[in-house]
């Protein structure tokens, strides 16, 4: 994990030229598009290991704390139930812990067809936002019986915002992609 996170660093940091002056040209987009995805699609692993009841205490905290470093502070994630219209918000953290302690003996969380339905664009403070969509299947069983099963449409905000870090005594400024909130816009059977 150590090794993507610098083959990452390293190409935004190569990249940061183009982007930085706002020319960004239609490759550089395509890999900030796809940082985007991938790590949208890590946390649909995070949240998949953290619903596994089969996954150990200790893990599950420390994979929550990996899935918040994906994060805006004050990102919110909505939840939503077929037996209620409300979508109530919670903190990421509170969100990851309340599914980890879910009353299931096994849960079962499945995201599919990722996709951008916003193209970055520029904000007033310099930063990109998009949204990317996602369909997330949720299943919770006791024993062998399946007790509640959804599938809810959500759109998460994307924030492209530049950074800078220390690199051998360089202060070096690149790209970071962070997720902000995860709106529910449909729960379905």
């Amino acid at each position: 994990m150590k090794n993507k996170a610098l083959i990452i660093l390293f190409f935004l940091v190569i990249s940061i030229p183009a982007f930085a002056q706002d020319n960004v040209s239609p490759q550089r987009k395509n890999a900030i598009d796809s940082l985007a995805l991938e790590k949208v699609r890590d946390l649909g692993k995070y949240i998949s290991i953290i619903g596994d009841k089969k996954t150990p205490w200790s893990e599950a905290n420390r994979v929550i704390d990996r899935a918040l470093e994906l994060f805006a502070d004050g990102a919110m994630m909505g939840v939503s139930t077929l037996n209620s219209k409300e979508i109530k918000y919670w903190g990421i953290r509170t969100y990851l812990e309340r599914l980890m302690a879910l009353n299931y003996d096994k849960v079962t969380i499945e995201w599919y067809n990722i996709e951008y339905i916003s193209d970055l664009e520029k904000q007033p403070d310099g930063r990109y936002v998009g949204v990317i969509t996602i369909y997330q299947r949720f299943e919770g069983r006791v024993g062998d019986n399946l007790v509640y099963v959804d599938t809810t449409k959500k759109d998460i905000t994307v924030y492209v915002e530049r950074k800078e870090t220390q690199i051998r005594g360089r202060l070096i400024g690149f790209w970071d992609v962070l997720l902000g909130d995860i709106r529910v816009s449909e729960t379905m059977p």
